[in-house]
């Protein structure tokens, strides 16, 4: 079943084109990737499906519904969270309570009954709190539970920011660099995290310049040049096109060795 369907979107900035045109479609329970050089619009992609950017033409739907203009917070709550390349974290608050306030996206019960501390607004914190173990458990970040954000080293604040989008469940999770900074072995465990998202019926789409990591863990890859998509497929046909390769690494000038 189709999840996302991102169909003929532009964005221009100015008389720019930051992305132009774009199709392409993310099954659920999916890994894509979405490799590109730099300054080939991915980011940018990512802004107007999650909202923090208007499209300037085309449409996106999310599980068969258009959101297309929805704020953020609604595209969030709908099931489709991200990360950012920089580190989004409340750097004096603990790695339990970063997570927590994720959690609290989806939190169920009127705010009158968290005022007055009810039977309800008490299992509801419960579960949110039980929710935050458990996701901390599995991003392997429990024995930093009261740690401060801020005191982490880089390639755990990565694993903190993926925990906390995590905790606003989604159905989709948006990546932007994640590996950005960490050492091979803490990228291997990432993406080892990522095939468990999967098996846990998270639909992952993934930008990341370590293009081993992407074709090692995705199922199929879109790529990105100018704004334009120019290619699509599983990860060992993509990366053998000849326009994949030329947009990577520029065409030869004739007589040039």
């Amino acid at each position: 079943m189709t999840l996302l369907e991102v169909s003929q979107v532009s964005r221009y900035f100015g008389g720019v084109a930051a992305l132009s045109d774009v199709n392409f479609s993310v099954s659920e329970s999916e890994i894509v990737g979405l490799i590109g050089p730099n300054g080939a619009g991915k980011t940018t992609l990512f802004n107007v499906v999650t909202g923090f950017l208007p499209v300037t033409q085309g449409t996106i739907r999310f599980g068969g519904k258009e959101i297309t203009g929805l704020r953020s917070d609604r595209i969030t709550q709908r099931g489709i969270s991200r990360t950012f390349q920089a580190s989004v974290l409340y750097l004096q608050a603990s790695c339990f309570e970063n997570v927590l306030i994720g959690c609290h996206i989806h939190y169920a019960e009127p705010k009158w009954k968290a005022f007055l501390h009810t039977k309800a607004y008490r299992n509801e914190e419960h579960r949110m709190r039980q929710n935050t173990e458990e996701l901390l458990e599995f991003m392997g970040l429990a024995e930093y539970r009261e740690r401060l954000a801020g005191e982490l080293p880089h390639g755990q604040q990565r694993l903190l920011g993926i925990c906390i989008a995590l905790a606003t469940q989604p159905r989709l999770l948006l990546l932007d660099e994640p590996a950005t900074g960490m050492n091979p072995k803490e990228t291997v465990g990432l993406m080892d995290r990522i095939r468990q998202m999967q098996k846990r019926g998270i639909t992952v789409v993934l930008v990341e310049h370590n293009v081993r990591a992407v074709v090692n863990v995705c199922d199929r890859i879109v790529v990105l040049d100018h704004g334009h998509k120019i290619a699509e497929g599983k990860p060992d046909e993509v990366m053998k096109s000849p326009t994949v390769i030329e947009a990577y690494l520029g065409k030869k000038d004739d007589g040039v060795a």
